[in-house]
C-alpha cells in the first residue's frame, strides 16, 4: 500500500508563488504516472499537471507557463512549483499516483489565491 501525503497549501496574494509536496510512504521509482489535480467548490476534480515514469510532463492548458511538476525519485516526493498564481487557482489540490492497477490518493492541501 503506498500512501500520499500533501503539504505547502496556503493563503497568498494573486501574482504569488506556492510549492506543493507530495510525499509517499514508498518508493515512486515503480510508480507508472504520477500527477496534481485540484477540485474547486462546486466543480468536478481536474488534472493539472503530470508527470510519466520515463519523466514525460503534461500540463493542463490554464497552467502552462506558470505551473512545473517535478519528481525526485531519491526522496520519494513529487512537487509542484507554481508561480503567477490567479484567484482561479484556488482549490484542494491532490496528489494521485499510479501503481500497476491500483490508484494512490492524498487526502488534499488547500490552496487560496486572494484578489
Amino acid at each position: 500500500v503506498q500512501t500520499l501525503v500533501e503539504s505547502g497549501g496556503g493563503l497568498v496574494q494573486a501574482g504569488g508563488s506556492l510549492r506543493l509536496s507530495c510525499a509517499a510512504s514508498r518508493s515512486i521509482f515503480s510508480m507508472k504516472v504520477m500527477g496534481w489535480y485540484r477540485q474547486a467548490p462546486g466543480k468536478e476534480r481536474e488534472l493539472v499537471a503530470s508527470v510519466s515514469a520515463g519523466g514525460s510532463t503534461d500540463y493542463a492548458d490554464s497552467v502552462k507557463g506558470r505551473f512545473t511538476i517535478s519528481r525526485n525519485i531519491g526522496k520519494n516526493t513529487m512537487n509542484l512549483q507554481m508561480n503567477s498564481l490567479k484567484p482561479e487557482d484556488t482549490a484542494v489540490y491532490y496528489c494521485r499516483g499510479v501503481l500497476g492497477t491500483a490508484t494512490f490518493w492524498g487526502q488534499g492541501t488547500q490552496v487560496t489565491v486572494s484578489s
